[in-house]
């Protein structure tokens, strides 16, 4: 409804105002522009085709319409393709794609948007942003960084899990409210951009981050690490495909998972992961196993390990009953010895008369030959043996005396021709000073000392007088000739 405002007069700037009373510019409601817009732009437009990239294609809506975005390097415009369009397409839009979309340009008043109404789609060949990501991945392949080989194993049971994202989104409270479901474990968040230009090089520093981290250190070091975003276009997921986000993931030492976008969105980091989640719930799933799982299967081997302790010990049974009845018994192993015992006892006491009247006969033929006239000669022939032998045996003592007596002369004759008392006997006299050494020399002797002189028969003391002999007058004593001994005589000791 069309409103005409009273007229007023104008303004300092010469512009009618709008409270002003006298000013006759129509009133429009919101609707009223909205509309005249969007039938002014569908009768100067009609039908067009637009050539653009798509961007932001999630799939078919719940409702079974697309809605997604047609881009260029200077703008961006909305796009929609009903349900019945949609399935008479003859392809299915793909994110990144550039397209050539005909159809009918309109308005979406709730929102104040243009968009096109897509009633055919074709392909007019691949998107900037994609022929880029195209690039980058055979570069990086080419490096062998999305080598699977290069793969880690995610722990089975982590300790601590490290989380690469933004802290206040959605993401985060919904990889915590699964962890806490499934297993709770100590999480730690590094808080990073995951929309932007600093977005690559943040998450990149994150991954780093908790790879630095040292084992046993005040911040516990990550058993896996988690690198999560939600949903986006290409343009907002472009940080995940920065270079150095690629390298920091093929280059953690930690086992990493990808958890960026849905599960039909795909980066660049998801191929240098260890592995790959369609989302960040899934991630939070794929890292711990769930608890009361964990318990229930422990649990169950537990009794199975029972029931199969109790089954081999049962089998064992069954084993050892059928081996027992296998043996013989007792009675029949003890059945042939017993009654070799038997026999043997019953022969012992036969046994034992014979063996007595075979040494009661013995017995009586030596007594028969135990004359008197027998034991006569044999005390004669005893008597004679013993006389011999007696003799035999004098006849030994004595040589062995005249051997040792013999010797005993040969040591006595050496000893009486080493002994100091023969010479002594043969009128010699061995002189000894007050300490009981002997003599040799009359300079050896001062005046006035003691002396003790031996003879043969007895010894005498006596001292040297006021003029002891000198050496010259020793030398004066006449001197015995030197005589060869012969093979007899051993010689003079003085």
């Amino acid at each position: 409804m069309n409103r005409v405002a009273a007229r007023g007069s104008p303004n300092p700037a010469g512009q009618p105002s709008v409270t002003d009373p006298t000013s006759n510019a129509a009133e429009y409601t919101v609707s009223e522009i909205s509309f005249a817009l969007k039938r002014s732009i569908e009768d100067q437009f009609g039908f067009v085709r637009v050539r653009g990239e798509i961007s932001g294609y999630r799939g078919p809506h719940s409702s079974g319409h697309a809605y997604f975005a047609l881009k260029d390097e200077g703008a961006r415009m909305e796009a929609v393709v009903w349900r019945g369009v949609l399935g008479k397409l003859r392809f299915k839009p793909e994110e990144g794609m550039e397209v050539i979309a005909t159809g009918k340009l309109t308005t979406y008043p709730n929102s104040s948007k243009y968009q096109i109404v897509i009633d055919a789609l074709e392909p007019a060949g691949a998107g900037a942003l994609m022929a880029l990501l195209e690039e980058r991945k055979r570069k990086l392949g080419a490096e062998g960084l999305f080598d699977p080989g290069r793969k880690q194993l995610l722990p089975y049971l982590p300790r601590v899990v490290g989380v690469v994202t933004s802290p206040t989104g959605a993401v985060i409270r919904d990889i915590l409210h699964r962890l806490a479901d499934r297993f709770p474990v100590h999480v730690l968040v590094w808080p990073v951009k995951v929309q932007g230009e600093s977005c690559g090089s943040e998450v990149a520093a994150g991954i780093a981050g908790f790879n630095a981290l040292p084992e046993g250190g005040r911040i516990p070091r990550p058993d896996v690490i988690i690198v999560a975003r939600g949903g986006g276009s290409l343009e907002d997921l472009w940080g995940f495909n920065d270079e150095v986000v690629v390298r920091a993931a093929a280059a953690s030492d930690i086992p990493l998972v990808s958890a960026v976008g849905h599960e039909t969105d795909w980066t660049l980091i998801d191929l240098a992961a260890d592995v790959r989640a369609p989302t960040p719930t899934g991630a939070a799933e794929m890292v711990v196993p769930v608890r009361r799982e964990l318990m229930d299967r422990v649990d169950d081997l537990g009794r199975r390990l029972t029931g199969a302790s109790l089954r081999a010990v049962d089998l064992r049974r069954t084993r050892l009953i059928a081996a027992a009845r296998a043996l013989p018994r007792a009675s029949d192993i003890l059945a042939l010895p017993r009654q070799r015992f038997d026999a043997a006892a019953n022969a012992l006491p036969k046994a034992l008369t014979a063996n007595t009247t075979l040494h009661a006969r013995q017995f009586e033929r030596v007594t028969a030959r135990l004359t008197p006239a027998s034991l006569l000669r044999t005390q004669a022939q005893l008597a004679e043996r013993l006389s011999v032998l007696s003799a035999r045996g004098g006849r030994a003592v004595a040589e062995l005396i005249a051997r040792r007596r013999a010797r005993l002369d040969q040591v006595t004759s050496v000893f009486d021709a080493v002994n100091h008392m023969a010479t002594l006997r043969r009128g010699y006299a061995l002189v000894r000073d007050d300490e009981g050494k002997p003599v040799f020399r009359a300079g050896g002797l001062a005046a006035g000392a003691s002396i003790e002189i031996e003879f043969a028969d007895g010894r005498v003391r006596g001292r040297v007088g006021d003029e002891a002999p000198t050496a010259i007058e020793a030398k004066s004593l006449p001197r015995r000739p030197k005589t060869k001994p012969g093979p007899e005589d051993q010689g003079n000791l003085f």
